[in-house]
């Protein structure tokens, strides 16, 4: 036993005598001295077998004594305790005895099991007797390969062991039904086998006893709780019922039998008859309501000998064979019972295809191989008068798929078919769900609804009961698990550890992901060698905890039991066996927190410390008179006595309880045993105080076993042991008495109907008093189990629940005040006085009985009520339901004392001295607001009816009030009378009969200088008034002040704490308030004024009695605001949903607002279907922006880019039609197209000119695509109005006046002259310039860089301060640092945003440094979105898009789009020069030499001089290319690729063509000088010879480099490529010369014209175009120039190449 180092531990070794000191015993006789066990370290654990015993101790020694027949020599029998050498240092942390056998468990889950292994028992197969520990191994072969299983729990019973997982599933070995494993029948199973009826539980305990077996399982619903049809098993998905009308007679049977667990109905009441009748076979059941005869489900024939032929051998009863005979049997003489309306007879019936055991075995064992069930259990329900029923089986259909999930087994309730009198019984099998359509009970509402088998009436109580508790205490709550009436719960009482838990999830999840996380949760591992642990019934069960075990143990368990039941020791109702696990459904309510088996009983202890015992009474074991229980009955123990800690021994029962002092008592049942001559044949039928357990010190475990008691004991040490059992103790019999109170007054006070007639609307605040005392009860009980294991294990202070978990056990306590405290402020007490004496009766004994007033003198609270009636009745009750509240200071008394058990410099004592003044802080704090709850009582019986109706609310709290006019209202009338009420949420002034609420949350209070008036003078301010108020002196002032100011104080902290803990509780913290409070502050408030925000409410941060910050405000006709608001407007991003009434849907605007109204950037989705992305001015679209329009806005809408002027078009803007096909570019007026104007269609038709109205009128031109060209005069809707000249391809020419449209027709009157093809190319007609007719590039997105100007605070184009600008930026990128940002940026953009923080330092002269400084500043400045720079190009680059992509997608636009970027550079330059202002113009020259050279290598610069060493030339291409030209590159390509689509047609042709040639085939036909022609090649480290079919080797670098040039952007960059190309051949003809040498155009052409004919370059045509466009001016005539020149001709010169 690790006990916990107190000061008391200091004394060194002597200390470890007096901690697990073990006592041993037999019998109850007065006579009767314990005898100490003398062991040098102190024992951890003890285990007993029929006639040896285990003893582990601190270290993992393991020793044993008694008879030992697998030892050899003398040690086969000892009478002290032997080490078991083998098993040291192999880290044993439990130890498990069965009658002849034992097991050990080691810290890293291994089993070593030695002793008797005749039937398999040990795990080892062709060995009778193990002598010695020797592993056992559980391997699991499931899944995707076997794999070791580490167990974390023992338990062996006479013939079988039991092992629980870590992964809490249950393996069995050895032989009989007691092993749950169907598959194997009888035979010896000798390797571990997992349970798989109890796979996908989670299983806390197994137990052990002579031939049976228990499991604890924790019931939870699923994650996936469905619900279920009733026609259907919840397990299997089979059908349950089936239903035959024939003539007269409704025949009902359950056709169905669930392979997944042999399950029984509810036991029903029996008919006195038939006791008596049972009585008389000597098959006496539990007598009253609660106990019945169940049947079975495998046929009237089966008998206990059909699952166990030895059952026989082992004193099992001769009736049990014929008690399942009559049971089977049709009683026709009370099989009939009418319904409501056919009255027709119920018949049952019986057949059985199964007639002996061999089938029934043959069937089981198709089962175990998981084939398709052929047979079916068919349970027919019967009435209740004959309490029978029959079984019968019939085979299932062929296609019944095999089950592959569980579901949850259910408590039995009777279900009642359509139009059935109450009579007709249907008991629905235990597998099934909740009936249909209602949402599944959870695990604590159905604990609720049955424990004490009492029931809320429907006042939903329950369903407050329930969220709380999962919420505070199991980490997880489900919003939807309080949507049950009390209706459902008292329908769906049924079994919730058999969810339905489907195999996927319980693969995904390791079988535990529908269990609760509670308050901690760890990773799995075992416990330290020196932790105590829990002995076994009958020396058989020693739990070890699996994983870290969560602080606060469930309480939601259920009790599984399976095996021979000859005795009733499986607890059903009956005396039959159970091959598979089923559950007890009586005690599945009643938290049953421990199990012990003994060799014919079993015993359950629950939370209340109350124990149920069930089995064979032969010896008095079970602790009450009846001979024989089949079902679990209650001990009878003496009132007061409430036991912690049992042990089942093979005839007896020991108990380990609380008595009057702080030491515990322990208490014997069974038979009388005598040292000298054993069983002496007398015994004790109820439990019996052992006197001697007072001489044994401070017991903290019992053991039991064969015929011998253990008991487990420490000395007071310090007073740290007596300290730590007070502590146990007290909460044991708190919870005890909390339940008790639920049990005996709330819930049958609240099924009296007449409560709430009694409350009216006080009701709803009764209800959630009694949810909130719910779950404060079930934390306590979950809290006094978690110290009673604690006082039994590792005893560290530091590990305890109360102290880890202190927020959790102070809110619960806080919410629970709160409840107590808003039904006592709104007369709750008082109205429960009649119900209390009509549920009660006028003496109130019980309330006496529970409150304890008359034995401890105290009288009730004559705050509560006036006169006898309601100091009796109400008071008492106040009384009782704040004795939790007074429980807080036991809490901190405890702490306290166990605080000075160590020493003041330790790290326990700060931990419990700080709880203790946690806990005290809180008391006192709880204590406080119970007086004010009080006050306010008072206060309110003062007032009048109305005014209290008017103003009282269940949380509010009188704070003070103004008497004697001591505050009175500035400038009142004389005879007004002005009172001021201070509660804790808000301020009353009340007028006469009219008072104003002012909540405190929106309340601001300013003091008034006095100097002036000497008035002492308070400023009030809200949202929608202002007023002052005058009071009567300086203190009276500043009391008000004070007041004032800590209520709006403690309010505001409330709200804070429950957001940030979650807490709902809103009652603040108790010190360290402000002076003064908050002045910006987060509230709600519902405006009521005229004006634009009258109705609405608006909810977030105020200032000053204004919204400023974030927040949400919504009108009643559903318009809603979120985003920022300043000064009491919307200001700043945010949300705007406005209802459009007439289409019954919404617009949407999200952006950025000024002064209340839309300003700046944003989007607006109209209900019509529109899309306004852009930017907006005094909520009209003004400025750039882009209107999307069409039912599919997405994919098919009309688009419109462009400037916008008081919500029209003006200015410059490119609209796309897609309904018409066609895009016009060009200037608008008022929404309409005016001024000069391109439209392109897509039929190729290319027309410029002047438009008018959304008319091109006058001259203008059009291109087909054809290159038919008119250039005339126009009229509306492009038709051909005038005259003109019409240009054909063929170079012809008409001259004249031209009338038609295009596409249908001209009517023409002129001259028609032919081109001469035999003159001049200088007589034809000249290519037509495109683009006089366009908006010059210069004026196009003019509003773009305005807006970029505006945010960079310039009022105009350059006009600015630069420094201003710089801040704007700063303003800009502190953007991303706020929630309400649009703009999602990733960790990338965070980084880069950091970066652009940093402005460049530009000092001293304007260098090349400087100069690459600038350049690496934009490159990052037009990557961030928030950037004006980076905005400005993210637009520009959707604009140019949307221009040149689609429709716009035309050759003849060409010009236009290079235009367009060449403008973008300018006025993108202008721009930056504006933020760099020592940034030259350019074009102009830098004088530097040293680092010209750097800037002529770089690879993006592009500035490359023809003097390097003189300087470099600035360049806004150079600077601004590499960030422009890659996002437009692709539109700009594709219109190259359009332009030059003839020629290159040719060019790839030809290309084509000479590449089929070798190398030097191709090398001679184009003219290359010998003396480079390359005779060796390298390939792979290595030389080649290039032969005369050698293809595509020589000069191969050069043209890879060259295939470059279509992977870059820029004209620098493809410059570059080019350079390069040239470098590598010159390298290559180096090394053929072998000699240095200068290139002349003769050589150097033809050898240039091999590469790029060999670099086959797809598009070069629009490479070199693009090029030559774009490149800079100054490097035309330097060397790149001539490279270039080159490229180009030998591009034209492959065009005229003919083939060889």
């Amino acid at each position: 036993m690790a006990t916990s180092k107190s000061s008391g531990q200091d004394d060194g070794e002597g200390s470890s005598s007096e901690q697990g000191v073990l006592h041993r015993w037999r019998g109850y006789s007065c006579s009767i001295s314990p005898e100490r066990v003398f062991l040098c370290r102190p024992v951890i654990q003890a285990a007993l077998g029929s006639c040896h015993s285990l003893i582990l101790t601190e270290g993992g020694f393991v020793y044993s004594f008694g008879e030992l027949p697998w030892k050899q020599g003398a040690a086969s029998h000892s009478a002290e305790p032997l080490l078991e050498a083998c098993l040291n240092g192999r880290g044993v942390v439990a130890v498990a005895s069965g009658s002849f056998h034992c097991g050990a468990l080691t810290r890293d889950g291994c089993v070593l099991m030695w002793g008797d292994n005749g039937h398999g028992q040990c795990g080892l197969a062709g060995r009778s007797l193990v002598p010695s520990p020797t592993p056992v191994t559980l391997l699991d072969v499931e899944g995707t390969g076997p794999r070791l299983v580490r167990a974390a729990s023992l338990a062996c019973g006479a013939q079988h062991t039991l092992a629980l997982s870590v992964g809490h599933e249950v393996w069995a070995w050895g032989s009989g039904c007691q092993l749950g494993l169907v598959s194997h029948g009888n035979a010896p199973v000798c390797r571990p086998q997992k349970v798989e009826d109890l796979a996908g539980r989670y299983v806390v305990q197994v137990a052990c006893g002579g031939f049976h077996s228990l499991a604890l399982v924790r019931s939870l619903p699923s994650p996936t709780a469905r619900t279920l049809s009733l026609d259907k098993c919840g397990r299997c998905q089979q059908l349950l019922y089936t239903m035959i009308d024939r003539d007269d007679h409704v025949i009902i049977s359950d056709n169905h039998y669930c392979p997944l667990g042999v399950e029984l109905n509810e036991v029903k009441r029996q008919s006195a008859p038939e006791q008596q009748q049972q009585q008389q076979q000597g098959q006496s059941l539990q007598g009253s309501n609660e106990v019945s005869k169940e049947v079975t489900p495998v046929g009237s024939s089966m008998t206990s000998e059909t699952f166990c032929p030895a059952l026989g051998s082992v004193g099992g009863s001769p009736q049990v064979g014929s008690e399942a005979e009559n049971m089977g049997e049709p009683d026709e003489g009370n099989s009939t019972a009418q319904t409501d309306t056919a009255k027709v007879p119920l018949r049952r019936t019986k057949s059985s295809p199964f007639p002996d055991e061999q089938d029934l075995k043959e069937y089981l064992k198709r089962l175990s191989l998981s084939e398709h069930p052929g047979t079916a259990t068919h349970f027919v329900p019967s009435s209740p008068d004959s309490g029978k029923a029959t079984i019968a089986l019939t085979p299932l259909p062929d296609h019944t798929p095999a089950p592959n999930h569980l579901a949850p087994a259910s408590h039995s309730h009777p279900v009642q078919p359509g139009g059935s009198q109450p009579g007709i019984t249907l008991h629905t099998p235990a597998c099934l769900l909740p009936c249909p359509h209602t949402h599944l009970a959870s695990p604590f509402e159905e604990h609720l609804a049955s424990t004490c088998e009492d029931s809320f009436d429907d006042s939903g109580v329950e369903r407050d009961l329930e969220g709380g508790v999962r919420g505070l205490c199991e980490g997880r709550r489900d919003p939807l698990s309080g949507l049950l009436s009390v209706e459902d719960l008292a329908q769906n009482t049924r079994s919730s550890s058999l969810t339905d838990i489907r195999l996927e999830e319980i693969n995904g999840l390791s079988r535990r992901s529908s269990l609760p996380v509670l308050t901690c949760q760890g990773s799995p591992s075992l416990p330290k060698p020196g932790h105590r642990r829990v002995g076994s019934a009958g020396g058989k069960k020693v739990p070890v905890p699996m994983e870290t075990e969560p602080l606060l143990p469930s309480l939601y368990t259920e009790v599984w039991s399976w095996g021979r039941g000859q005795e009733g020791q499986l607890g059903h109702g009956d005396r039959l066996p159970r091959l598979q696990p089923l559950c007890i459904k009586s005690l599945s309510k009643r938290e049953v927190v421990k199990l012990e088996a003994g060799a014919h009983h079993s015993l359950a202890l629950t939370a209340q410390c109350q124990v149920f015992s069930w089995g064979s009474n032969k010896a008095g074991q079970l602790g009450h008179l009846n001979s024989l229980s089949t079902a679990p009955q209650p001990v009878k123990m003496s009132e007061g006595i409430r036991v912690w800690d049992m042990g089942a021994g093979q005839t007896h029962t020991v108990l380990l309880a609380d008595g009057d002092c702080v030491q515990p008592i322990l208490y014997y049942s069974g038979e009388q045993v005598s040292e000298e001559e054993g069983p002496t044949g007398t015994y004790t039928q109820t439990p019996a105080l052992l006197p001697f357990c007072m001489n044994m010190g401070y017991v903290s475990s019992v053991f039991a076993g064969g015929q011998s008691c253990f008991a487990l004991s420490d000395q007071n040490i310090m007073g740290f042991i007596s300290s730590l059992h007070e502590l146990c103790a007290a909460e044991r019999k708190f919870y005890c008495h909390l339940s008790a109170i639920r049990s005996k007054i709330l819930r049958p006070l609240l099924a009296r109907e007449g409560v709430r007639v009694c409350l009216g609307q006080s009701f709803l605040l009764l209800q959630s008093l009694a949810g909130s005392f719910s779950r404060l009860c079930h934390l306590i009980g979950q809290h006094s189990i978690s110290l009673t294991r604690f006082l039994q294990r590792d005893r560290d202070v530091r590990g305890l629940a109360m102290l880890k978990q202190t927020g959790m056990f102070l809110d619960t306590y806080k919410m629970y005040s709160s409840s107590v405290g808003n039904f006592l402020v709104m007369g709750g007490f008082q109205g429960l006085l009649k119900p209390l004496q009509e549920c009660f009766g006028k003496k109130l004994e019980v309330l006496e009985q529970l409150s304890g007033s008359r034995e401890k003198g105290s009288s009730p609270d004559s705050s509560s009520g006036s006169g006898s009636g309601s100091s009796s009745g109400s008071g008492l009750l106040q009384s009782l339901l704040y004795l939790p509240v007074r429980h807080m200071h036991q809490y901190s008394r405890l702490l306290l004392k166990l605080a000075t058990c160590f020493h003041v410099e330790s790290e326990e004592y700060s931990l419990l001295d700080e709880g203790c003044s946690r806990y005290e802080a809180v008391a006192l704090q709880l204590l406080k607001q119970r007086k004010e709850a009080e006050k306010t009582l008072d206060f309110w019986r003062s007032l009048p009816v109305k005014a209290t109706d008017a103003l009282r609310t269940a949380s509010r709290r009188l704070v003070c009030q103004s008497n004697n006019k001591a505050l009175t209202l500035q400038n009142a009338a004389r005879f007004s009378v002005n009172r001021f009420i201070l509660f804790n949420n808000a301020l009353v002034h009340t007028q006469f009969s009219s008072y104003h609420i002012y909540p405190l949350a929106t309340l601001w209070i300013e003091p008034l200088s006095e100097e002036d008036d000497e008035l002492f003078g308070l400023k009030f301010t809200t949202p929608e008034d202002s007023f002052t108020a005058l009071a009567s002196s300086p203190a009276e002032k500043a009391s008000w002040l004070r007041s004032i100011n800590q209520a709006v104080e403690k309010l505001l902290e409330a709200e804070i704490d429950a957001k940030v803990t979650g807490s709902v509780l809103g009652l603040g913290s108790s010190g360290g308030q402000r002076a003064e409070p908050r002045m910006s502050r987060t509230a709600t408030h519902t405006f009521s004024k005229e004006g634009r925000y009258k109705d609405a409410t608006y909810e977030g941060r105020w200032l000053c009695g204004k919204p400023h910050g974030r927040g949400t405000l919504r009108w009643p006709d559903g318009r809603v605001y979120i985003g920022m608001f300043k000064q009491g407007q919307e200001d700043g991003f945010g949300d705007f949903v406005i209802p459009n009434k007439n289409s019954n849907k919404t617009d949407h605007y999200q952006g950025h607002c000024k002064e209340g109204k839309m300003h700046g950037f944003g989007t607006y989705w109209y209900a019509s279907g529109e899309v306004y992305e852009g930017l907006f001015c005094e909520n009209q679209r003004h400025g750039h922006g882009m209107m999307s329009s069409g039912k599919m806005v997405s994919s098919s809408s009309s688009v419109f880019v462009g400037h916008w002027h008081h919500d029209r078009k003006s200015g410059y803007g490119v609209f796309d039609d897609i309904t018409r096909g066609e895009k016009y570019m060009g200037q608008w007026v008022e929404d309409q197209k005016q001024g000069p104007g391109v439209v392109v269609t897509q039929f190729g038709l290319y027309y410029e000119g002047h438009f008018s109205a959304n008319k091109m009128v006058g001259l203008g031109l059009l291109l087909s695509e054809d290159d038919t060209v008119f250039e005339g005069e126009f009229s509306e809707d492009w038709t051909l109005n005038g005259k003109g000249v019409l240009s054909l391809p063929n170079a012809d020419v008409m001259e004249g006046v031209f009338v038609g449209q295009w596409s249908s027709g001209l009517k023409i009157s002129g001259t028609y002259l032919k081109s001469n093809p035999y003159g001049p190319d200088s007589q034809r007609s000249r290519p037509h310039k495109l683009g006089g007719m366009a908006v010059p590039a210069g004026q196009k997105w003019t509003a773009v860089f305005e807006e970029c100007w505006r945010r960079l605070g310039c009022d105009s184009t350059g006009r600015g301060d630069t420094i201003r600008a710089w801040d704007n930026i700063a303003i800009s990128l502190s953007q991303r640092q706020h929630r309400d940002s649009p703009e999602l940026l990733t960790r990338s953009q965070h980084m880069t945003l950091e970066s652009l923080e940093v402005i460049p330092q530009l000092n001293g002269p304007f260098t090349a440094e400087t100069y690459d400084n600038i350049r690496r500043y934009l490159i990052k400045a037009c990557d961030a979105p928030l950037h004006p720079l980076g905005w400005l190009l993210e637009t520009l680059v959707t604009v140019y898009r949307m221009t040149y992509v689609g429709v716009g997608s035309n050759r003849r636009l060409l010009p236009q789009a290079v235009q367009e970027i060449q403008s973008y550079v300018t006025r993108i330059y202008q721009l930056v020069r504006f933020l760099f202002p020592s940034l030259p113009e350019d074009g102009t020259f830098i004088p530097e030499v040293s680092v010209a050279d750097t800037l002529c290598s770089s690879t993006d610069s592009g500035m490359h001089s023809e003097a390097p060493e003189q300087g470099f030339q600035v360049s806004c291409c150079s600077l601004l290319m590499p960030v422009l030209l890659p996002r437009l590159y692709n539109p700009l390509f594709t219109l190259y690729s359009l332009e030059r689509e003839r020629e290159e047609g040719l060019y790839w042709e030809c290309v084509i063509r000479l590449n089929k040639q070798p190398d030097r085939a191709l090398l001679a036909f184009i003219g290359v000088d010998q003396k480079f022609w390359p005779i060796t090649i390298s390939v792979l480290g290595g030389t080649k010879e290039v032969l005369t079919i050698t293809k595509d080797a020589c000069y191969a670098t050069a043209v890879e480099t060259l295939q470059q040039i279509s992977t870059t952007f820029t004209p620098a960059d493809k410059l570059l490529v080019i350079r390069h190309t040239f470098e590598d051949m010159t390298q290559e003809a180096l090394a053929l010369l072998e000699q240095d040498f200068k290139w002349s155009m003769d050589d150097l052409f033809p050898l240039f014209l091999y590469v790029v004919l060999r670099a086959r370059i797809r598009h070069l045509g629009s490479e070199v175009s693009l090029i030559d466009d774009l490149m800079d001016p100054h490097l035309q005539h330097g060397e790149d120039g001539l490279m270039f020149t080159t490229l180009k001709a030998c591009y034209f010169q492959i065009q005229r190449e003919k083939t060889p």
